[in-house]
């Protein structure tokens, strides 16, 4: 008498078992078609601009003047630009981060710890937007009075900034 039961039971689990890797492999489905559909977009419009554009002055040149009456575009300074600010990050928060979870975890008191802990997650919960405007406000024209012939626009509080915005994590 209890085997019908059992086997009615068993069918049901094999049915929501089957149910779920279904909708599993559907949501799998999902995302690699948004990626296909995301690639398939982003070479379908680009292909329009490398009809304009060599794809070897692209990749080699050394000016990005968009907006310029002869302009110019390149990806050689986008990258420049990205790496320097991402190494002067680097060597901002690699060491302030290391020596603060050091610092709390090792030889901070209870107190002084709940409140500093929180403090610097607050520094993740801050808007990329909100750094680059304390950057361009604050921190660029801080380094003009120490270091007069730097640009307004530079990568310098850029990638302190950032460093600052990594600490946390």
């Amino acid at each position: 008498m209890s085997k019908p039961h059992l086997y009615a039971k068993n069918t049901w689990r094999k049915l929501r078992e089957y149910f779920i890797e279904l909708l599993l492999l559907l949501s799998a489905c999902v995302a690699i078609l948004a990626t296909a559909g995301i690639v398939f977009i982003l070479v379908y419009e680009s292909s329009s601009f490398f009809v304009h554009v060599p794809l070897k002055d692209f990749l080699t040149g050394t000016e990005w003047t968009p907006l310029f009456d002869n302009p110019k575009y390149s990806i050689l300074p986008l990258l420049s630009g990205t790496l320097v600010t991402t190494l002067v990050a680097l060597f901002l928060a690699i060491p302030m981060g290391t020596i603060a979870a050091i610092y709390l975890s090792e030889y901070a008191n209870s107190r002084l710890r709940e409140i500093v802990k929180p403090l610097l997650e607050l520094l993740a919960a801050v808007p990329t937007v909100v750094y680059g405007y304390f950057a361009l406000l604050f921190v660029s024209p801080l380094l003009q009075k120490l270091i007069p012939t730097l640009s307004g626009f530079n990568m310098l509080s850029a990638g302190l900034v950032m460093g600052v915005m990594i600490i946390p994590y």
